[in-house]
Formats: structure tokens, C-alpha cells, sequence
């Protein structure tokens, strides 16, 4: 029996990562450059001071004023409406109806979190949302996910976390927690993953947790 499940949102919960990049292009274009697939594996998964690094270091500006950019410019992209992943709405109300204490534990601001959220209608699926506001460390650090584990009352070494970057699945093996794997974009490797999934809504993925 899986002690909690605590699931990432931007690209593992919800569809958000092609707003993520809609913004991220309109912030290259503004400082003369475009924005790449490489720079989308280099930047995904990242936030705070190690998003504002990243983001100084390819486009040459302070990084603090390029994320806070970045930030205006992707409110705007998700206020345009956000859908679940595939399959992740299902597997989150199979592991309610079967009693697993369910998380969300995402890296981003929480204005940011709260509007996708709230526009996909899935809130009421999660017991505990926690976002990077909410711990001293954000991921890869393990913070976010012990955080979680404490809120739900659950053990971290019989409880999952699910993700879809390598910045993730490092929070997760650092917690402690079996960590799943589910790539949201081409290129990324997860080879640190417990298992790596195609979706969430992958058979292997309810059978690691306990529901086929």
C-alpha cells in the first residue's frame, strides 16, 4: 500500500509547459535572440536563484529581472487555460478513491501554481499543494517533498513521487521516495528515475502504485 503520492504539476499534472515556452520565446526575442530546444532542457524544471543563474547566463541580463519577466509573461500564457496531463486526473482519483493521501508539490511561485490550478479545475483532487514559497529549498533539494510527506502523515520511504525532469527526480531520491519518471519534453533523461513512464496514464505507472 503506496503511503502518499506526491505529484509535480508544471509538465507532470498539468499542460503547462507549452506556456512555459510561448513565454520563454517572447523573453529571448526581447533580448535579441531565440530561444532553443536546448535551452528549454538547460531551463526546465529550474526556479529561484538557480533559474535566475541560468537565465542571466544565456541571455546576458540580471537574472533576477529576467525571471521576474519570464514570471509576468507566463501568468499571461496560463490565464489563456490550462488542461491536465493525459492520464493524470484518472490516476490521481484512483489513488483517492483507494485512500492514498494524494500531493501537489511543484517548484514554481505560488501565483503561479494557484492560477493553473484553479483554471484546470483540479485543486480539489489534492490534500496538500506546496510550492517553491513554501520551503526554505526548492528542487533538487528534498524540502519540498519531506514537506509533503510530514503534511500527509506519511512515511517518504513507502511513498512516491512523480515527476517529469531531472531536477525532480533528484528532489524525490533525496526525500527518500520511489521516484517516477514521465518525460514532458523530447530529450530529457531521467535515467536516475525508480521508473520511467511514456504517461501517466501508462499501465507500469498503476501497477508501481499498487493499482492494477
Amino acid at each position: 500500500m503506496t503511503a502518499a503520492a506526491c505529484f509535480d504539476n508544471d509538465g507532470l499534472m498539468l499542460a503547462t509547459e507549452d506556456g512555459w515556452s510561448r513565454a520563454e520565446v517572447v523573453l529571448w526575442r526581447r533580448y535579441g535572440s531565440e530561444f532553443t530546444d536546448e535551452h528549454k532542457r538547460y531551463l526546465i524544471g529550474s526556479s529561484g536563484a538557480i533559474a535566475e543563474r541560468k537565465l542571466e547566463e544565456m541571455l546576458g541580463a540580471p537574472g533576477p529581472q529576467l525571471w521576474a519577466e519570464l514570471h509576468e509573461l507566463t501568468l499571461a500564457e496560463f490565464a489563456k487555460g490550462i488542461e491536465p496531463m493525459p492520464g493524470a486526473v484518472e490516476l490521481v482519483t484512483a489513488l483517492r478513491e483507494r485512500g492514498t493521501p494524494v500531493a501537489l508539490v511543484s517548484n514554481s511561485a505560488r501565483e503561479l501554481v494557484d492560477l493553473a490550478v484553479d483554471t484546470a479545475g483540479v485543486r480539489p483532487l489534492f490534500d496538500v499543494v506546496l510550492t517553491r514559497e513554501d520551503v526554505e529549498h526548492g528542487k533538487p533539494a528534498p524540502d519540498l517533498y519531506l514537506r509533503a510527506c510530514e503534511q500527509l502523515g506519511a512515511d517518504p520511504s513507502d511513498s512516491f513521487g512523480l515527476e517529469d525532469t531531472a531536477t525532480g527526480i533528484a528532489a524525490v531520491r533525496a526525500a527518500g521516495m520511489f521516484a517516477v519518471g514521465v518525460p514532458s519534453f523530447p530529450g530529457v533523461e531521467l535515467g536516475d528515475a525508480d521508473l520511467v513512464a511514456p504517461s501517466l496514464a501508462d499501465p507500469v505507472v498503476h501497477r508501481a502504485l499498487g493499482l492494477a
